[in-house]
């Protein structure tokens, strides 16, 4: 299959069109030119209602892909990090720890788990790079000294020396990427819905001496953040506001510029003016980039990987897989499954491609119904593909047994 063939293309759908028709191999192109006047439609309160998994249903993949339950009984189980051993971690934030899942026989489910670390104070990115296990939360970023088949971790030293890396606000998430050359990247949410408050909706870096540094500003919600393999280039799938109508404005994925400015919180999708505080700078809507690839407003991406096994056809070498946590802020429901980003040479094209779905029982629309809600995404040893469910409190595995 050509690296961005697909059987149908759903072209403008901040239209309306009822989600309910999410399904593996669809692809979506939203454009700028597609989005509606702020405040179109009322903002709604839509939660989603927790439900049990119904018996026998799984969630979807495309044909040939099998998808199966790795670990499950977890406790919020949010970040994943593979380690080339098979291990599996995952950082269960309201536990406040690190758990390491582990299995005894190659292609089986989870049979073995350890707690990692624990005493943490929301954890969420984990990283390994020269020796060394790295991971954040909303204290610092640590790290320990990690050698391969580790089970718990030994006393974890700072890697930030700032007083710690709360800004008091709404958005818990502190996600981390190491650049190739070991430079440590860290993301900061906003302090509330829109406002001009400081120092969140960023990603900084860290220098030699564990300050926080710049990297790039205006991005609302940065939670999902990885570099493209092999390079220096950082991504992000971006949260955006809320409050302005079931589809605006648009969350998105994109390359990060560095020094770049993406328009929080006085603008959305490039130099479109905040209705609420547009007015106020003028020369910043000026500066503020468009993103790469958007999705329906309020979907909530929540992790980022790029796939770097070789199980899947080689169509998806390079290519992006993002977790749509799913919507509270739009009376149809939005998100709540696995999409995949077609790269060439490194960038995206604009569209993606649903690929991990059925999350939610794809009727019910006030409140939806959800049995799970996709989270943090890792790439196994094996080459399948972890999924991280928080509302399910599984770890779901992706793997390809056939013709695509």
């Amino acid at each position: 299959m050509a690296k961005h063939a697909a059987a149908i293309l759903l072209v403008g759908l901040l239209s309306g069109t009822a989600w309910a028709v999410d399904l593996p191999g669809q692809t979506v192109l939203l454009k700028p030119s597609d989005l509606p006047p702020p405040r179109a439609t009322p903002a709604v309160a839509n939660n989603n209602a927790v439900i049990a998994r119904p018996s026998g249903v799984m969630p979807q993949a495309p044909k040939g892909f099998k998808v199966s339950i790795f670990a499950d009984h977890l406790s919020n189980a949010r970040g994943l990090l593979s380690a080339p051993n098979g291990d599996l971690f995952v950082s269960e934030r309201s536990a406040g720890k690190i758990t390491l899942l582990r299995a005894s026989k190659a292609g089986a489910p989870a049979d073995q788990r350890f707690t990692f670390a624990s005493g943490l104070n929301k954890p969420q990115g984990m990283a390994l790079k020269d020796g060394y296990f790295y991971f954040s939360d909303l204290m610092a970023v640590w790290r320990v000294a990690y050698t391969p088949g580790q089970t718990v971790a030994g006393r974890p030293e700072r890697v930030t020396i700032a007083a710690d890396l709360r800004n008091s606000g709404m958005h818990a998430t502190r996600d981390l990427a190491i650049a190739p050359d070991g430079t440590v990247f860290v993301e900061m949410g906003s302090h509330d819905n829109v406002s001009e408050y400081q120092p969140g909706a960023k990603v900084f870096k860290v220098d030699a001496k564990g300050d926080l540094v710049e990297y790039a500003s205006g991005i609302r919600n940065p939670v999902g953040i990885a570099f493209y393999p092999g390079t220096s280039d950082l991504f992000v799938a971006v949260n955006e506001r809320d409050g302005l109508g079931d589809n605006l404005p648009p969350d998105y994925f994109t390359y990060v510029k560095p020094g770049g400015f993406y328009g929080y919180p006085w603008s959305y999708t490039g130099k479109n003016p905040d209705p609420d505080l547009g007015t106020k700078r003028p020369d910043m809507v000026s500066k503020a980039i468009v993103p790469e690839v958007l999705f329906p407003a309020h979907s909530a991406p929540t992790g980022l990987v790029f796939y770097t096994g070789n199980s899947f056809p080689s169509s998806y070498k390079g290519d992006g897989f993002v977790s749509l946590h799913g919507s509270w802020n739009t009376s149809q429901p939005h998100g709540y499954k696995v999409v995949r980003i077609p790269m060439t040479n490194g960038r995206a094209a604009g569209s993606y491609q649903n690929f991990l779905t059925g999350f939610w029982d794809g009727k019910s629309m006030n409140p939806p119904k959800a049995w799970g809600r996709p989270v943090g995404l890792a790439v196994a040893k094996d080459g399948s593909l972890l999924v991280a469910d928080d509302v399910g409190q599984t770890v779901w595995k992706v793997t390809y047994v056939g013709t695509n």
